[in-house]
Order: structure tokens, then sequence, then C-alpha cells
């Protein structure tokens, strides 16, 4: 190779480098609906400290919004994890029968354990459902009200961990549309006042939690301005826009995500 060659094989890693590390991350970074977020983790982990589902959701409201919330949804809350809700969630897999309360696994973030998590019901038993783990992370937020973070999934399989060999529930790689399904509910049942995007994880295409599931997301939480407790929003929900960079951004991210996935 010659030393001009050597020269411009250099300037291209350097302008790469920028650009992979510097530049593209920072025009994609946007908090402007939920300042004091940015900066904080947005992976869960397992007990043991392995990464586990990406947050990918975000809820502004009172504990009783949440929970009216989503009961209103057609949500769940699921059961707590003890001896009786295991082997109640073992029969409903092994003979198909319904369970729409069944627990879940524990996750992290920052150290604690979901303060809440909910189920939606796909199919005869708890073999397939989505499901979301919720964790407070501001008592007021930019809004003025509580600020809940949340990792949404979708269980499609029950299989051995790919990293322990436990029994566990596998989810689906597209995290994106589990996300996206949380938020939807919510319009539907009119519980969303406004609808809004803020960064996450960032773009990913082949993340791994904490059973060793793939999965892969444009790296957005999806956030929902709940009604009060008891009210319903009457009429569309205020779409709040991403930036034109991330919007950009997030519509590449689908296009590469789909070649990948097909």
């Amino acid at each position: 190779m010659t030393d001009d060659a050597l020269h411009w094989l250099w300037i291209s890693a350097c302008w790469w480098a920028v650009a992979a590390y510097l530049f593209l991350p920072f025009i994609w970074r946007h908090y402007n609906n939920q300042k004091k977020l940015d900066g904080m983790p947005m992976v869960t982990h397992t007990g043991t400290g392995m990464p586990g589902d990406p947050i990918n959701v975000g809820l502004v409201g009172q504990l009783d919004d949440i929970v009216s919330a989503m009961d209103a949804a057609g949500w769940h809350a699921a059961d707590p994890v003890t001896l009786k809700s295991s082997l109640q969630i073992i029969g409903s897999v092994v003979m198909h029968r319904a369970y729409p309360s069944a627990p879940v696994s524990p996750l992290y973030y920052n150290g604690r354990i979901q303060d809440l998590a909910f189920e939606y019901p796909v199919g005869a038993s708890a073999k397939r459902r989505q499901h979301v783990r919720l964790w407070k992370v501001l008592v007021e937020g930019d809004e003025g009200r509580p600020v809940w973070l949340g990792a949404a999934t979708f269980d499609d399989a029950v299989g051995f961990s790919h990293y322990t060999a436990q029994v566990t529930h596998h989810i689906a790689a597209d995290v994106d549309a589990a996300r996206d399904f949380v938020i939807e509910t919510l319009m539907k049942a009119q519980k969303a006042v406004a609808r809004y995007q803020i960064t996450g994880v960032g773009p990913t295409l082949d993340g791994r939690n904490g059973g060793g599931d793939r999965y892969y997301t444009d790296g957005e939480i999806a956030f929902a301005r709940l009604a009060g407790a008891g009210t319903v929003h009457d009429g569309e929900p205020q779409i709040l826009p991403d930036p034109p960079l991330v919007a950009l951004k997030n519509k590449l991210f689908r296009n590469i995500s789909a070649l990948k996935s097909g």
C-alpha cells in the first residue's frame, strides 16, 4: 500500500471515529421533554448484575394514575413470585390454562427491583404475553408529576436461558413493537393525554438480555403523559414530534432492522 493510500485510510478512520463516537450520538440525544433523565442508565440488570432488558417505556403520573390506566387498557398486575404462583405458571404453560396475572421474574434498575409489573395475555396460557416492568425514577419531572421508566418486552416462548440453562421465558427480538403496544393500548383506552419520545439505550441491532435473547431497538423511550385516575382524555392525545434528525435516524433504523430481521 502506498503512502498516499495509507494517509487517506488514516483520515477516513479518524472521520469514522468522530462520526460514530461523537457526532452521531450527540445529535441523536434528546431529552427536551424530560431533561432530568439525561445521564440516567437506560438498561436494566439481572440479580447477578448481567445487563437485562432495555428501558423503552416512560409514564408520567401518580401511582394511582398508573394502576388506573393500565387496568383500563386491559393489563393485569403481575402476582408476586412465590412457590404457589410459580407452580401456577408452570401449570398454565403445560396445561394451556389461562393465568392473566402470572408472575414475572425480577429485574433491577439502579439496584432496585421493579416497583410494578403488568402483563397483557396473548393466547391460552402464560407462555406468550406482553409485559412491562416499571420503576419510579423521579418524584417530579419536567411536567411536575412523577416519572416512571419501564422495560417492555413480548414473551413468545418458554425455554432455557442461554447463559444459565434455567427455565425462563424468551422474548421476541423487536422490543420496539412491545414498547409501542404499551403506549397504543393506553391511547386506545383514552388514558394518554400526550405522547412523545426521549433518548434511551440508543440504536442497537444485536443486543442481548439477561437470558441471552437477542433484541434490536431504535433506542428511543416512548412516553405517555397519563390522565388522572378515574378519568379519561377525550379526543386524540397530543403527539410531540421528535427532532428532525432523530426522526430520520428512526426511519433509517427501521429500514436497516427490516433487512436484518428478514
